[in-house]
C-alpha cells in the first residue's frame, strides 16, 4: 500500500465547486456559520442551557445538587410539618395506634403532584416510630433480586420506602405481594427444568409507596395498602410559613411582604417555594443589600420569568400554543406536547394540574381547551364560544 507524505503547510481549501450532477447548494458565509448556521434575518433561539435553567426554576421535580439543602430544610418532627392537616392527623392516629399495640404500621401509599412532601412524610414517620428506613425508587429496581437484599435486611417494624412505585416492573409487583401480605418471599436459586426456590421469612415491615400517577397503579397493588393518602397543593398561607421557616434556617432577612410575594408565585409547591427563596436570596445579596423585600422579590422573580400567577416559560408556551396554533382547542395532549417540544407524560403530570387549578386550562373528552382567563392573561380577546360555559365538554 502506497503511503502519501503529510503536508504540514497544506493551504486552506478554496471555494467548493458545485458538482453539475447535484442540485444547487447555497453555502453560508463564514460569519453565518460561526453563528450556528443561522442566516441573516433568522430569529435567534435562546441557548439550550438558558432554556433548561429557566425551566428548572419552577419544576416540582427534585434536581441534582439540591438534596443536601433540601435535607437541611426538612422538618425534624411530624408536628413541624406545615400543611396537609387531614393527612397529618390521619398519620398521627395510625402511628400512635401502632405504637400502642407495638405492631408495625400498615402499608401506606402517598399520591399527588411532585414536590408536596411525600418523601418528607415517609422520613418523619420513621422518626416518629423510632425505626430505620430504606429508600429506593421504582425505576432503579430491575429484578426481584434487587429487592431481596433490602427486604431481608429490614428489622421488625422498619420501613421500606419506594418512590415512583407506579414504575415497578410487573415481575417485581408479583414478588412484593407475598412480602406485603404474608411476610415471606420465594427466592429462585436456579433456572431451567431443575429450578429451585427457597422460601425466606421476613420481619414484619411497613412498605410506604409514593406516586404521582395514582391511575397507573395496578388494582392488586393498590388493594394491599392499608393507608392511602392524597397530598394537595398548598395554599399561600401555608407556603408563607414554610418560606419563613426556611429563611430562618438559611439566615436570610426577609420582610413579610417579600415572603408573601414568593409564596404567591410558588405554584402551591413547597419545593418550588424553597427554590425560589434561594434564587431571590442570591439576587438580594448581590443587588439589594441582602434583604428580601416585596420590590426585591418582584424584580428577582421577573428576571426568572416567573409571573404573578407562578407561570413560567413552559406554561406560557403551552397556553399560547393552544390559543394561537389550535384556536383555543380542543386539542389532544400528544399534539400539544409535539408543538412545545415536551414529553406528553410531563405535561399531564407536572404542568397541566397547576394550570387547571389556576383556571387557565380545561380537560374535556375532546381534548385540552384554553379558558377565557388564559386568553385575558396573555392579552387575547376570548371568543364568544370560550366565554360561554359549555355543558357538553364537561
Amino acid at each position: 500500500m502506497d503511503l502519501y507524505p503529510l503536508r504540514l503547510d497544506e493551504p486552506p481549501p478554496g471555494p467548493r465547486e458545485r458538482d453539475p450532477r447535484r442540485g444547487h447548494v447555497r453555502h453560508l458565509p463564514r460569519a453565518a456559520r460561526d453563528r450556528g448556521g443561522r442566516a441573516a434575518g433568522a430569529v435567534a433561539r435562546p441557548a439550550e442551557s438558558d432554556v433548561m435553567a429557566r425551566a428548572e426554576i419552577t419544576t416540582p421535580e427534585a434536581l441534582e445538587g439540591e438534596r443536601l439543602t433540601d435535607a437541611a430544610l426538612r422538618p425534624s418532627r411530624l408536628d413541624e410539618f406545615v400543611g396537609q392537616a387531614k393527612v397529618k392527623e390521619s398519620l398521627q392516629i395510625a402511628i400512635d395506634a401502632a405504637k400502642h399495640r407495638k405492631e408495625p404500621l400498615d402499608h401506606t401509599l402517598f399520591f399527588g403532584p411532585p414536590g408536596l412532601g411525600k418523601t418528607t412524610l415517609a422520613l418523619l414517620m420513621a422518626k416518629e416510630l423510632g425505626v430505620d428506613i430504606r429508600t429506593t425508587s421504582g425505576p432503579v429496581l430491575e429484578r426481584p433480586g434487587d429487592l431481596v437484599g433490602m427486604l431481608t435486611s429490614l428489622k421488625a417494624g422498619d420501613i421500606l420506602f419506594i418512590d415512583e412505585v407506579h414504575r415497578l416492573r410487573p415481575a417485581l409487583e408479583e414478588f412484593l405481594y407475598p412480602a406485603m401480605e404474608e411476610y415471606h418471599v420465594d427466592v429462585r436459586i436456579a433456572d431451567g427444568p431443575h429450578a429451585q426456590t427457597i422460601p425466606m421469612h421476613l420481619e414484619r415491615f411497613t412498605l410506604i409507596g409514593a406516586t404521582t400517577r395514582f391511575g397507573l397503579l395496578t388494582p392488586p397493588l393498590r388493594a394491599r395498602f392499608g393507608l392511602v393518602e392524597r397530598l394537595h397543593y398548598y395554599p399561600p398561607d401555608d407556603l408563607v410559613q414554610i418560606i419563613t421557616r426556611s429563611a430562618g434556617i438559611l439566615s436570610v432577612p426577609a420582610e413579610a411582604a417579600g415572603v408573601a410575594e414568593i409564596a404567591r408565585r410558588s405554584r402551591g409547591t413547597p419545593r418550588v417555594a424553597n427554590r425560589l427563596l434561594k434564587r431571590v436570596r442570591d439576587y438580594a445579596q448581590v443587588r439589594a443589600g441582602g434583604k428580601i423585600t416585596a420590590a426585591v422579590a418582584v424584580e428577582a422573580l421577573k428576571r426568572l420569568d416567573v409571573d404573578e400567577f407562578g407561570l413560567d416559560d413552559m406554561d406560557a408556551r403551552i397556553l399560547k400554543a393552544i390559543i394561537e396554533m389550535f384556536e383555543g382547542g380542543p386539542v389532544g395532549v400528544q399534539t400539544v406536547a409535539a408543538a412545545v417540544g415536551e414529553d406528553p407524560g410531563t405535561l399531564e403530570e407536572v404542568y397541566e394540574p397547576f394550570l387547571m387549578q389556576q383556571g387557565f386550562l380545561a380537560r374535556t373528552p375532546r381534548g385540552r381547551v384554553a379558558t377565557p382567563a388564559a386568553y385575558r392573561h396573555f392579552g387575547f380577546v376570548p371568543p364568544k364560544s370560550a366565554e360561554q360555559a359549555s355543558i357538553f365538554d364537561g
